[in-house]
């Protein structure tokens, strides 16, 4: 089945030109939600869109420009349009997202004590693939990003690599490619500067170039028009257009 990709933003956490690194899956029927941060609300708006048109969303991990829009999420979805969407999470993000996130403007309002109390919550274990829909499967890759907190890239449909926020690792690249038959790599990229929790370009380009063409590059700084041509076989994600995976 063909999947649709568009990206509410690919900016990096500190881009103003471009909108966070979120992004909407659609398999023709279902519309899946790829991390909601602080600037989803406005992109949403922007397309057209509003939160009511997305069955589920799911959360690779906790930092704001993936989870900053979730308050309004819930809120709007709570008290507008009266419905629980289903929240796809590591299971180890599970209690955390609440605590250290939701809860602080959630709770006592509108009767909501609880995670569950606005979300359908539907926990993931790392290396297993969860049905998401007829056509959206996931199965979360735990890959590293800042020590000592949990960060989870997705492999979709058995053939898609997406990466949350990650250091370069090459070893999972190549196996995901030689041994998994990986079609299509949406990889973040800093630009510039050492990569001490995220993969830089440099380390990107030194990938062979049978995994170069297949590989997308997003979450990137506002110095991306710099950057074109200077990428080897990889590409940049434009925002908000319309990809077929």
């Amino acid at each position: 089945m063909t999947l649709t990709l568009q990206m509410l933003g690919t900016g990096s956490a500190f881009a103003k030109n471009y909108y966070n690194n979120n992004a909407l899956i659609h398999d023709g029927n279902f519309t899946l939600l790829i991390d909601c941060g602080i600037t989803a609300p406005l992109a949403l708006h922007q397309m057209n869109k509003t939160f009511n048109d997305v069955d589920a969303v799911l959360i690779t991990h906790i930092h704001a420009d993936h989870v900053g829009g979730l308050e309004e999420l819930a809120f709007i979805m709570k008290m507008k349009y009266n419905r629980k969407l289903p929240l796809y999470i590591a299971e180890a993000l599970v209690e955390p997202i609440w605590e250290h996130t939701l809860k602080g403007g959630l709770y006592q309002q509108g009767h909501i004590s609880s995670l569950q109390d606005v979300f359908d919550v539907h926990p993931l274990k790392p290396g297993l693939k969860a049905a998401i829909s007829s056509g959206i499967s996931v199965e979360l890759i735990h890959t590293q990003h800042i020590p000592g907190k949990d960060s989870y890239s997705l492999y979709l449909n058995d053939r898609i690599f997406y990466s949350a926020d990650m250091v370069f690792d090459p070893i999972l690249l190549k196996q995901l490619v030689n041994e998994r038959d990986c079609e299509v790599i949406l990889h973040e990229c800093q630009l510039q500067g050492p990569g001490e929790v995220h993969t830089t370009l440099d380390e990107l380009l030194s990938l062979p170039q049978e995994i170069q063409e297949r590989t997308y590059l997003m979450h990137y700084s506002d110095e991306v028009e710099a950057f074109i041509g200077k990428t080897g076989n990889m590409e940049f994600v434009e925002q908000q257009r319309v990809y077929e995976l």
